[in-house]
């Protein structure tokens, strides 16, 4: 145990870049790991695109994990990591406050009502926006120029900007700005970054007929030239795989890699 701690001591610690989504998730996780192999891991948050854009500037991470699995798909056939992998699970779902009555059987009359003002992420710099625009056009396929109607009444609201730091317990973006009633609904994930619900907002589902699959991918990040740091990132990530790290998703809203996406 003497030379465990002498070599943790001495060992770089992981740099590890994940989606802002993951915030929550990832403290159990990591506290796990360190705790079961000394290793310590150092993680910023962000929206996944724009920490996408820093790796290919140049940034120094070990292990990327994105809400989903275009951007590090991107990374891995530009020959800078691994083959990018299913890790997680997660679903669409629209936060709002109570008294705007929103359920999943009435989502689209509702949205589609002028009155309502409904907040994104921002497409391309965050995942969670492309959902949201993914989600309008397939809205189309159920009521004709749905889209239109609501991409016209979407308000970019968070995720253009890597926070510098995160408190220990923040309010998320959505949630100061429905309480703040600058928007009535949100479009995010049925996951969240505690694992006790808001009592003040409500989390509402999509009808089956409106739901999206959401994979959030992982890539290892290539350091030929260093190959125990190389082994160090390749170690955390089978970890993430694992059934230990696996069901710790689960209290937090997301679906492990073995759970069917929902289609």
């Amino acid at each position: 145990m003497a030379s465990l701690g002498a070599s943790a001591a001495t060992t770089p610690p992981l740099e590890v870049y994940a989606a802002g989504s993951l915030t929550g998730v990832m403290k159990p996780i990591i506290r796990q790991y360190t705790a079961a192999t000394g290793q310590a891991v150092t993680i910023l948050h962000g929206p996944a695109g724009l920490l996408r854009e820093r790796i290919e500037k140049g940034a120094d991470a070990d292990v990327y994990l994105s809400a989903n699995m275009a951007h590090p798909q991107r990374l891995a056939a530009a020959g800078r990591g691994t083959p990018a992998v299913v890790f997680a699970r997660n679903s669409l779902c629209l936060t709002t406050r109570h008294d705007i009555g929103l359920t999943p059987a009435n989502v689209l009359d509702k949205l589609l009502q002028p009155s309502i003002r409904i907040g994104t992420s921002t497409p391309v710099a965050d995942p969670g926006g492309d959902y949201a625009w993914a989600w309008f056009a397939k809205a189309e396929t159920v009521r004709p120029g749905a889209r239109k109607l609501l991409e016209a009444k979407a308000r970019k609201m968070v995720g253009g900007s890597i926070p510098a730091a995160v408190p220990a317990k923040p309010p998320s973006g959505k949630e100061l700005l429905l309480l703040q009633e600058k928007v009535d609904v949100f479009f995010g994930y049925c996951s969240s970054r505690g694992t006790v619900p808001d009592s003040e907002l409500v989390v509402v589902k999509l009808p089956a007929e409106l739901q999206l699959p959401i994979d959030y991918g992982m890539t290892v990040l290539f350091h030929s030239a260093d190959p125990a740091r190389q082994a160090r990132a390749d170690r955390f990530a089978l970890y993430l795989m694992s059934p230990a790290a696996q069901r710790e998703l689960v209290p937090f809203g997301f679906k492990p890699v073995t759970e069917t996406a929902t289609h």
